[in-house]
């Protein structure tokens, strides 16, 4: 015991608050590439040495930070998301209460999103930065960088309308009170709709489309709010 600490308290304690900060390092700049940055980006007013700064010298910088944040949430929140299903008596047991299932929900649209950052928006932004310095040096434009761009840009955003789900499942796992009886609770058929619905959204960010749901930020918080509440409706719809 470490005062009123046992030393898997402490581990759970310190992994939940790392995860926290990893978190919200990262979602705060998911959050600002698309609700501030991506305003700027597109302001008629700015003029096209400033939108060429912002690329050259402040993207990188920002980037890093939100690639690095996903990385060190992906891998805290794994070693956490391990820990409560140990504690719990194992995986089988853990899944099969209300606070496994629903965070379970957030794990993997968690991973989706450190999957699409590391793997769709950052190389795409890469391009967009190269072709940006090139530009500034007086080098021809990059003829990719315009499609990297939409891909980067149709990936963040679907990376901002997954949080939404995200954050409520991971926050209020706990607390969630699904009424869930492991001898009747249907989970074939909320694990089955629940991938088909994860694989449409995922490869419509593989593809870059953004349709009418992700055009606009209000758009993207719109289209979250309702896919917590069809997650939701599909949770109680099995127990």
């Amino acid at each position: 015991m470490i005062g009123i600490f046992s030393y898997t308290n402490l581990i759970e304690f310190l992994l939940r608050w790392l995860h926290l900060f990893f978190g919200v390092l990262w979602i705060g700049h998911l959050y600002y590439f698309n609700f501030t940055q991506g305003t700027f980006l597109n302001d008629s007013e700015v003029d096209a040495g400033a939108k060429s700064a912002l690329r050259r010298k402040l993207l990188p910088v920002a980037l890093s930070y939100f690639r690095w944040g996903a990385m060190w949430t992906f891998v805290t929140g794994l070693i956490y998301y391990g820990l409560l299903g140990h504690l719990a008596g194992g995986f089988g047991a853990f899944l099969a209460s209300g606070h496994g299932w629903a965070i379970s929900i957030g794990v993997i649209l968690g991973i989706t999103m450190w999957f699409n950052v590391w793997f769709v928006i950052w190389p795409n932004q890469k391009i967009v930065i190269k072709n940006a310095e090139g530009l500034f040096k007086g080098e021809p434009a990059i003829p990719q960088a315009a499609e990297a761009g939409i891909r980067a840009n149709v990936a963040s955003r679907t990376n901002t309308l997954l949080s939404i789900p995200v954050l409520f499942f991971m926050t209020t796992a706990r607390f969630l009170p699904l009424p869930v009886d492991p001898e009747h609770t249907n989970y074939t058929f909320f694990w089955i709709a629940f991938m088909t619905l994860w694989g449409i959204i995922e490869a419509n960010a593989l593809i870059g489309k953004t349709y009418k749901v992700m055009t606009t930020v209000r758009q993207v918080l719109h289209s979250g709010v309702m896919l917590t509440i069809v997650l939701i409706g599909m949770l109680l719809a099995s127990v």
